[in-house]
């Protein structure tokens, strides 16, 4: 009889060359455990850890998990009534909470630095019949740039993250018994670096230990880090990654989220991708995306172009972009409303959108412009031309923040829009305002019908449905501030 993953079409040389290569550096580095991991809807790590002896086994057969956790919010309450009649009834393969079975890619195996003898494998949920689970965000994506090759083309992507690091002061309320709730209160805690002193040597020499730590893990697991960097606020720094392809980079940013908190922790540090810390004087954290297309066939960055359009000013994307980069430009815009909901899609990440802040407030591109939504980075002739989008909070899920750009950037290239000028006052009030607030992007994601194609109706209902649980949850809340320390600081 044939394997579980053999049925999935999953068997062939290269997934058994895999499975060779990692069960030898199991047997050889002495690891007794393995995670088998896989990225929720919120961009969180869930899975579980089996003993070394079962790997093979688990890689043929998979490893049953329940399917509610694909329908958590972000408190982990299912947002659907699984055990009522009907409940489920637009999620056919989920109603009663059956298991689905991960099943995980052996050339994604990795020993984790922070723990001892420990590896990790990521994996993907299938129905026990054999189909994939298509609400997975990582299908997403994969099916975003499937989109994307029949175009021609491929994505590249570099990483800009921001984050908090604090220093854990005492962990009893988070682990008193007495004290315990859904969700738990934070950990105590103080400041790395007291902030307001920008890429500030001093600061960087007062959190030394712990960009140590965020350093040595990320090398260790092979991602491609270029420099850790003090932000402005107090205790913010930032991780700079090298561009890759898109789905590496989406999974790079999954991996570094969870290392990273899993790695301070161990140290007595606290780190939080959450937009903006529950405390009086914080500033918002962004992940800033830099994407760039490539000709599928030459490698060449399609964005590129050698010399301005003709008869183009400076204010004009045909002056520094291609036609296929305008093109993909002015779709990013044209479904900005859209998309902000996957790219922002926590209550919280809402107050990150003031002015001056560096952070965007309305639909706008500009010219190496940090306060516009979408930067143009790069010249006639430069290799690295790209573009920016600013619209982004740390907490975003990888895979759906990147499948939205592709999508509203082919609708772009599809319907060869053309872009505005760009902008030299991006806080002036020009442009249609972003969202302000995850239930307008919510409202402002159902009404994009385009992008909903794109994602399947499907998914747009189920997606909307768990946000608006938190949205709602929050509106209820008595104590607001209580809500994000609890549903946000203490988790993401």
């Amino acid at each position: 009889m044939s394997s579980f993953a053999a049925r999935c079409g999953l068997q062939d040389a290269g997934h058994a060359q895999a499975l060779q290569q990692a069960s030898r550096l199991i047997a050889s580095g002495g690891i007794e455990l393995v995670r088998f991991a896989w990225c929720d809807l919120h961009g969180v790590l869930r899975g579980k850890t089996l003993v070394a002896s079962a790997f093979e086994r688990a890689l043929q057969d998979g490893v049953g998990l329940v399917s509610t956790l694909l329908l958590k919010d972000s408190s982990d309450r299912t947002a659907y009534k699984v055990f009522e009649p009907g409940g489920t009834a637009d999620l056919p393969g989920f109603g009663f909470a059956p298991n689905l079975l991960l099943l995980a890619d052996p050339a994604s195996f990795k020993q984790l630095p922070w723990t001892q003898s420990t590896g990790w494998v990521r994996g993907q949920p299938w129905f026990q019949d054999g189909t994939p689970v298509e609400l997975d965000t990582r299908r997403v994506l994969q099916r975003a740039l499937a989109r994307l090759a029949t175009a021609g083309y491929a994505m590249q992507c570099g990483l800009e993250v921001e984050f908090h690091i604090y220093k854990m002061e005492d962990t009893l309320a988070q682990l008193d018994p007495a004290q315990s709730a859904w969700p738990s209160p934070p950990p105590r805690v103080s400041l790395v670096h007291p902030g307001y002193n920008l890429l500030a040597e001093g600061w960087a020499d007062l959190a030394e230990e712990p960009l140590r730590i965020v350093q040595h893990t990320a090398q260790a697991l092979g991602l491609p880090l270029l420099s850790l960097e003090i932000e402005l606020g107090p205790s913010q720094v930032e991780a700079v990654f090298d561009a890759t392809d898109a789905m590496t980079a989406a999974d790079n940013m999954v991996l570094f989220r969870n290392a990273v908190k899993h790695a301070l922790r161990r140290a007595g540090y606290h780190a939080t991708f959450m937009c903006r810390p529950p405390f009086p004087n914080i500033m918002s954290s962004g992940w800033h995306l830099h994407q760039s297309l490539v000709d599928a066939r030459t490698g060449r960055n399609a964005f590129s172009r050698e010399a301005p359009a003709p008869a183009s000013t400076p204010a004009q994307a045909g002056h520094t972009l291609s036609d296929v980069g305008e093109h993909y430009l002015a779709g990013l815009l044209q479904h900005a409303r859209g998309m902000t909901a996957f790219c922002t899609p926590t209550v919280n990440g809402y107050g990150r959108f003031r002015p001056n802040a560096l952070a965007p407030q309305s639909v706008l591109w500009g010219r190496d412009n940090r306060g516009a939504m979408l930067r143009v980075v790069g010249g006639c002739g430069d290799a690295a031309t790209r573009i920016e989008n600013r619209i982004g909070e740390p907490a975003a899920n990888p895979y759906l923040y990147l499948a939205s750009q592709v999508h509203a950037g082919l609708d772009g290239m599809e319907r060869q829009l053309r872009a505005p000028a760009a902008t030299d006052a991006p806080y002036g009030g020009g442009g249609e305002q972003l969202p302000t607030s995850l239930h307008e992007a919510l409202e402002a994601l159902r009404a994009d019908v385009s992008l909903g194609a794109a994602f399947g109706d499907n998914f747009i209902r189920y997606f909307t449905r768990i946000k608006q649980c938190e949205q709602q949850r929050f509106d209820e809340a008595a104590d607001k501030d209580e809500f994000q320390r609890r549903e946000y600081f203490s988790r993401i």
